[in-house]
């Protein structure tokens, strides 16, 4: 082709009152094949030619999903199916919509103007512009970011004399946004769906808030699907022009979509009911932000007719890896069912190791990375997938200690997150007073009544008698030069740093930290947050804690932070990629580790409490998707020990561990747990008659009514006493220092003072 389309007689100025238009025209006669068919196979081919009616594309990981996706818009308009702008295409991200655009603009040899192709929120604000004023908008709107929403609606708890403490504006914020993502305005809700949040009164701050919206000509991201829900529902005329309008629609990532993007979806393909989804419901695990996988499940009933092509052809891992995840992923009830397969058998199987705790894990996923670097494999096409945000830091300082440049993909390291950054603001300024950048960062947060005028005249203080902040904030205390309330807080911290820091060298310094995150209020602030990621930032603060407990004193690990911070990683450069589960849905490598393979932490407990069943297959779905990123071989590993926020608590391994099909997977335990899995293969929730090897002891333990036997360390055969000579495999010769029945407080000779369980050491004469 050699011409570009260009826009068709309807385009966006005066739609509303011009007729139906006619298809481009017939379609070409084709001597051959069109070349951009070729190479697809048979089920990609019939996803790319079944043009008319509903279709389901149920995409597997690694089936070629976008290239069908771009090749079936090529097709069409390739065909004179219709113009560019009678497709809508939407995708869930702006670099999906770009990608898009420049592979179909590749295939038909010409670029592609008119198109209506975007995210949900860019194509329902399209349509909005053209309509707002059916909504009571203008077609100038503008569209609030979440700093905007916030101040709204803190504006609005005041007026209506509603406590922000109590019932905090991201909370109110919170659940309208998911009514708003279910498609509820405040006319459709009851009573009973806001409870006592807000005393009872959020629908009608809810009412309040759309209201002012309409007010400043604003709306939020909620409301752009809200708004076309009512313009398409209330307005036939309306509804019908969209109808003649979109002659096909396309939607990537259907399992992704909420209840207003999938109304908004169903009423728009009514028309011609030329609607093509392409999705996977295995990897559907977007729920805690309002995703159904429900939309993807019952699409056959909700089209009736519809034709479902399963793409199960896997391009990506290997035979071993598909057999693992198609094994395990088949436990789940909700599901259409597919199994993915590869034309190259074999492979590694996958590689399942049980390690006694945490730190052991990371040391073995480092040295299995040393491992791959030595036969030439790029650090970038290695991944550490972990489930939970605090299992980073281990790796962090394993990967910074064996000098393995590394970056973490969809979020700051560690050392770099907010709540990080502020405790340790806290900590510098106990430690060097003089720190002026860290007591600034920290003097108003949690909230304090030092703002930027108070601030202002300290810096003036500081520069005109050459003293730190801390120093200025002392002498301001006694004299006039701040407001009253000012004058108090200042007074209030700056004797809390004092008393904090008469407690070095009195009170362990974790146990310090503890204190100070508990007295200065900054743990309370993230306890009222009522964020999504207000319980993350709790756990990497629990987090930091324990990992003092790795340094001898305040100073020391305040030094050792400093030399992380300095280790940044060079743009570019070839690094390990350390992420979240979550985060790397989409991405694949060739080498994949899976740590902490544990109840509790992966099928996450809070999954499994808030929502039962549906959360456990969640979960299971995103063992699945970790799984299948993996091209060559997946790494899992579950310790037996595992400590979190500082506190040991014994581990049981992950239910999915036992899901594993025998046959694709590899089982090694460490040997000092009790002998190599490989003899008696992965039978990790040790269900009767199949038992691990390194199973010395068993108890009963109950899970949703299944009865498991859960290993339990052989006890010594004495009690240890104090003064008692004894031998730790990792830690190696101490001396016990107090004993508290199976808790035992070792002096090391190398390694300092540690608290184990006195299952772990034996007598000193007995060691090797």
């Amino acid at each position: 082709m050699t011409s570009s389309w260009k826009p068709d007689p309807l385009d966006d100025a005066g739609a509303e009152t011009t007729p139906e238009p006619a298809a481009p025209g017939p379609a070409p006669q084709l001597a051959r094949t069109p070349y951009y068919l070729e190479g697809l196979n048979p089920e990609q081919r019939s996803a790319v030619e079944a043009l008319d009616g509903p279709v389901l594309v149920l995409a597997g990981a690694g089936t070629g999903k976008t290239r069908v996706l771009t090749t079936r818009l090529a097709h069409l308009l390739t065909m004179r199916r219709a113009w560019p702008s009678q497709i809508l295409s939407v995708t869930f991200t702006n670099k999906a919509a770009r990608e898009m655009k420049e592979r179909v603009s590749a295939l038909t040899g010409a670029p592609v103007e008119g198109w209506w192709l975007g995210t949900f929120h860019a194509m329902a604000a399209r349509l909005l512009r053209r309509h707002a004023e059916l909504v009571g908008l203008k077609s100038n709107f503008t569209i609030l970011d979440s700093d905007d929403q916030l101040r709204l609606i803190k504006q609005l708890l005041e007026a209506e004399s509603i406590d922000a403490k109590r019932w905090p504006a991201r909370l109110i914020h919170g659940v309208i946004e998911r009514w708003k993502d279910k498609g509820l305005t405040p006319d459709r809700l009851k009573p009973d769906d806001a409870g006592d949040i807000a005393g009872g009164r959020l629908i009608d701050l809810y009412r309040a808030y759309q209201e002012r919206l309409r007010t400043l000509n604003a709306c939020d991201f909620g409301d752009l699907l809200l708004h076309n829900l009512a313009i398409l529902q209330d307005n036939a005329e309306v509804l019908t022009e969209y109808h003649r309008r979109f002659r096909y629609i396309l939607v990537d990532e259907y399992q992704d979509t909420n209840v207003a993007q999938y109304l908004w979806l169903r009423l728009l393909a009514q028309g011609h009911k030329n609607l093509c989804c392409v999705g996977d419901d295995d990897q559907s695990i977007y729920g805690w932000r309002g995703a159904e996988v429900g939309n993807i499940l019952r699409f056959e009933t909700d089209f009736p007719g519809a034709k479902v092509i399963r793409l199960e052809r896997n391009y990506r891992s290997t035979d071993r890896i598909l057999g693992a995840a198609s094994g395990l992923i088949a436990q789940n009830r909700g599901r259409l069912g597919k199994t993915l397969f590869t034309e190259s058998a074999g492979g590694e199987h996958v590689l399942v190791r049980n390690v006694w705790d945490g730190e052991e894990e990371a040391r073995w996923v480092g040295d299995e990375i040393e491992s791959l670097q030595r036969q030439k494999t790029r650090l970038s096409e290695i991944a550490i997938l972990v489930r939970a945000g605090f299992q980073m830091r281990e790796f962090e300082e394993r990967l910074l200690t064996l000098g393995i440049p590394y970056r973490v993909v969809g979020g700051p390291r560690f050392y770099e997150r907010v709540e990080i950054r502020d405790a340790l603001a806290y900590l510098r300024v106990i430690a060097q007073p003089d720190d002026d950048l860290a007591f600034e960062r920290i003097v108003n947060t949690p909230r304090r009544g030092l703002g930027a005028a108070t601030l202002k005249t300290l810096h003036q203080l500081a520069r005109g008698t050459r003293v730190p902040l801390t120093e200025a904030a002392l002498r301001v205390v006694d004299t006039d030069e701040v407001g009253t309330r000012a004058r108090n807080s200042l007074r209030t911290l700056m004797g809390d740093f004092q008393r904090w820091r008469d407690m070095i060298g009195r009170v362990p310094h974790p146990e310090l930290a503890r204190i100070v995150l508990d007295e200065s209020g900054y743990t309370a602030m993230w306890q009222n947050e009522k964020s999504p990621d207000a319980a993350g930032r709790l756990e990497n603060l629990k987090e930091l804690v324990a990992a003092m407990e790795e340094f001898e004193n305040l100073q020391g690990f305040l030094e050792h932070v400093s030399l992380v911070m300095e280790n940044t990683a060079t743009p570019g450069a070839d690094m390990v990629n350390l992420m979240t589960l979550h985060s790397a849905k989409g991405l694949e490598f060739e080498h994949v580790f899976l740590p902490g393979w544990e109840e509790g932490l992966f099928p996450h407990q809070r999954a499994l409490d808030e929502t039962g069943i549906a959360g456990l297959e969640e979960e299971r779905r995103l063992a699945y998707v970790g799984l299948t990123r993996a091209k060559l071989r997946a790494y899992i590993s579950a310790a037996a020990n595992r400590r979190i926020h500082g506190l040991w608590q014994a581990a049981l391994p992950s239910r999915f561990l036992d899901e594993l099909p025998e046959e694709h997977v590899e089982v090694r335990a460490d040997p000092g747990l009790g002998g190599d899995l490989r003899e008696t293969g992965p039978s990790f929730a040790f269900q009767t008659p199949r038992q691990s090897g390194f199973m010395a002891r068993s108890r009963p333990v109950t899970l949703d009514g299944v009865a498991y036997a859960v290993a339990e360390r052989p006890r010594p055969d004495k009690a240890f006493a104090a003064g008692d000579r004894v031998f730790h495999r990792k830690f190696g010769y101490g001396t016990v220092r107090t004993a508290d029945n199976d808790k035992l407080t070792i002096g090391f000779d190398h390694a300092g003072e540690k608290k184990v369980m006195d299952s772990f050491v034996v007598p000193a004469d007995q060691a090797g």
